[in-house]
């Protein structure tokens, strides 16, 4: 991803490519952030370090900036992939592995994404992860 627009999100990467193979050819675009509406609402549904509602593209691409501070993904598996709604409404569950950049420590998580669809963009995102792993380890070697 070196010299793309997107290239200071690199730590995320594994994820973007895993969400833009799943939609395959239900949304129009290259990239995690081409196939997002302007006024996505992205809403995680725990409280660890995030707005719990973002509204807007460049409103997301901000925090994202920020989790590619603090995390760096080696990779995203075991995707399961589930449509709704004739292919409105897609459901993920996957997995991330990476490092917690301040500590070294391993971050392992799983997460549950519902997507809905309009104009073949992702208008609105509810994520669901496992907050017990992301607490431990943002914790890890925390006294």
């Amino acid at each position: 991803m070196p010299g793309t627009k997107y290239s200071a999100y690199a730590g995320a990467e594994p994820y973007f490519d895993l969400v833009r193979r799943a939609l395959g050819d239900l949304v129009d675009g290259e990239h995690f952030f081409d196939i997002l509406s302007d006024d996505i609402a992205y809403e995680v549904r725990y409280d660890l370090g995030w707005p719990r509602l973002i509204r807007g593209r460049a409103k997301l691409m901000e925090q994202f900036r920020g989790y590619v501070g603090s995390i760096r993904l080696r990779s995203a598996d075991r995707l399961i992939v589930n449509q709704a709604d004739n292919g409105k409404v897609i459901i993920l569950e996957y997995e991330v592995h990476g490092t917690i950049l301040a500590t070294g420590a391993d971050y392992q998580n799983r997460f549950c994404s519902i997507i809905e669809l309009e104009n073949r963009r992702i208008a609105r995102w509810r994520d669901y992860m496992d907050s017990h792993a992301a607490w431990k380890a943002l914790t890890a070697g925390a006294a």
